[in-house]
């Protein structure tokens, strides 16, 4: 029976006859429980509002207002005519709030996100986890959702807690693979690099530039975030915005790439694996930089699907820039053997030198030698006999100098990672690795780009940069500068008459060597040398190097060919050639 329903009267007692010290013992005895009532009261009340006040105020807080992050949006990567090489776009993503997993609902929210999203459910927890259940943020388990996936979470958002669905800018590539080492791509942080990261202001969710110039230009880049902070109802509605951040896009990064030319270079390599790299020989900016496999950037803007990823590991190495990467750079080699021969002072620009057969039992290419020859001869048949001789004359260690002091064995110091220093061997080295002596064939290895020698195409391209711009090494780089081209160059301190004779025996190998596929009224007058590497038991390696015009250079290319087979005028020659004559093209518009 319910008490509430009922009445109830007490019987009444009968006065009482007694009233000696009735009256005032009364008051005292009732005043005395008040104390003890309101001293056991008056503590609790202090405890609650005083000291877990502002607790349960926090609590209270967290309980209705949210705080909606909005990522910045990216800054645009341009090339040198303002044309877009990465963007953004806008895509719909979910967000779940941590603390909504005290919800009863949670677990079924989990499995309708996990079922529509594909995600497995968890990787949904773990994101929240990492976040902290208490967390009054929202985390990020999705983006990039397709128009079917926003219907059907949006028609289950009654049965679900703690998810929003907004829009927000992610990273779009328009040219797909093109330059993808290059530019590089973007993907979201995880707990590791979030711990490196701990002291930027880098959050759970973010994303971070993973290679190429996303990732080192990322501080110009990222951008910095905003976001709202609302107040929402019981059921999660919004209720009103308590406050607003504008987030503040990311710089955009000007590159030195010509996109024209660069298209023209990845078409020019086709499906060879190998590198491409064009760049100005009076400042060291890169025009085109091309290395097959590549990538698609977009794939990594999203999350990578399993054919997507499968792909991928059918292609050998497609993360490596082989335009940085070194290889035995054959007879692209032998500009700095004669460099070193004649400013060693060990043979004049005129010097005549005995071909043959063979020298310390390395052959020449065509099996009989050249006769007596000189430099410019040399060049243009590309002699491993006269070199041979020339870099033993020389010697060694003043070889190995002059090949390092033209940025062979080092890094150049380009603004991108992944670069390899390449390696020029040398006598302490050989005894140290083979425990063996350095004979006169070792030096003719070297001397003919053979061997133990390693440079890259980027590397290659500044040898030839030196010859072109009048004896200066540049410093490569991708970040389109306002600053003029001496600050871009370091002096060689070569003779005129060192660059006149190798000038001369580049320009005849264009004009009736064997470089003559370049030889054509399509571009300017031009100089070149080309290179054929052996790799046994594979095919051997091809590359050929230019500039032009001869009388003035705007450009030089170097094309390579990994393993591609052939000889370096016939295979790698008529890539160079096609680098070439977009160039000249694109000056024309």
């Amino acid at each position: 029976m319910s008490l509430s329903n009922q009445s109830f009267s007490l019987p009444r007692r009968q006065r009482s006859q007694r009233s000696v010290g009735s009256g005032p013992r009364k008051f005292v005895f009732g005043g005395f429980i008040s104390l003890l009532l309101f001293g056991a009261i008056v503590p609790r009340l202090s405890f609650l509002q005083i000291t877990e006040g502002s607790l349960n105020l926090q609590r209270a807080e967290e309980n209705r207002i949210r705080l909606i992050p909005k990522r910045p949006e990216r800054g645009k990567i341009l090339d040198r005519k303002g044309r877009i090489l990465a963007n953004s776009t806008y895509t719909y993503s979910v967000f779940v709030w941590p603390i909504a997993q005290k919800d009863e609902k949670w677990p079924q929210t989990v499995d309708v996100l996990s079922s529509i999203l594909k995600i497995p459910e968890t990787e949904i927890q773990e994101r929240v986890e990492v976040e902290g259940h208490n967390s009054t943020s929202l985390v990020r388990v999705a983006q990039g959702l397709s128009f079917p996936q926003v219907v059907a979470l949006s028609e289950r958002m009654s049965d679900i807690v703690g998810v929003e669905i907004d829009k927000e800018a992610i990273r779009y590539y328009p040219h797909g693979e093109l330059a993808s080492q290059v530019i590089g791509y973007i993907g979201e942080i995880n707990e590791e690099e979030l711990a490196r990261k701990q002291d930027q202001p880098y959050r759970l969710g973010d994303v971070v530039g993973q290679l190429g110039i996303e990732s080192s230009y990322e501080q110009k880049l990222r951008g910095t975030w905003g976001g709202n902070q609302i107040e929402v109802d019981g059921a999660g509605r919004i209720v009103q915005i308590l406050g607003q951040k504008l987030p503040i896009a990311g710089e955009d990064v000007k590159l030195t790439l010509d996109l024209d030319v660069q298209k023209a270079a990845e078409k020019a390599l086709g499906k060879r694996q190998g590198a491409v790299v064009a760049i100005n020989p009076k400042n060291g900016s890169i025009i085109a930089m091309v290395s097959y496999p590549g990538f698609n950037p977009n794939w990594f803007a999203k999350r990578v699907t399993e054919k997507q990823w499968q792909e991928l590991q059918n292609r050998k190495f497609p993360f490596v820039n082989r335009a940085m990467q070194a290889f035995p750079p054959a007879s692209t080699f032998k500009i700095a053997t004669a460099i070193a021969g004649i400013e060693s002072g060990k043979y004049s620009p005129n010097a005549l030198v005995a071909t043959s057969a063979s020298v310390h039992g390395v052959g020449d290419w065509n099996g009989a030698g050249f006769g007596v020859i000189g430099f410019q001869t040399a060049l243009q048949w590309s002699s491993n006999t006269f070199f041979g001789r020339v870099g033993v004359g020389t010697s060694p260690k003043i070889l190995i100098e002059w090949a390092k002091r033209l940025g062979a064995g080092e890094k150049t110091g380009i603004d991108i990672p992944g670069e390899s220093s390449g390696f020029i061997p040398d006598p302490a080295w050989k005894k140290e690795v083979f425990k063996d002596a350095w004979y006169p064939a070792d030096t003719v290895m070297v001397s003919i780009g053979q061997g133990a020698v390693q440079l890259s195409p980027l590397q290659v391209s500044l040898i030839f940069a030196a010859i072109a711009n009048g004896g200066y090494k540049v410093k490569p780089h991708l970040f389109q500068s306002d600053q003029p081209d001496d600050k871009w160059q370091t002096s060689l301190n070569l003779q005129p008459k060192t660059l006149n004779i190798i000038r001369s025996g580049l320009r005849a190998v264009v004009t009736s060597g064997t470089g003559q596929a370049l030889n054509v009224p399509s571009i300017p007058p031009a100089a070149g040398k080309s290179g054929t590497a052996e790799d046994p038991p594979r095919s051997s390696h091809t590359w050929f190097g230019a500039y032009a015009p001869f009388n003035n250079p705007e450009i030089v290319v170097v094309a390579f060919g990994e393993n591609t087979g052939g000889g370096g005028g016939s295979t790698a020659g008529p890539i160079a050639l096609k680098v070439l004559e977009a160039y000249f093209k694109s000056q024309k518009k």
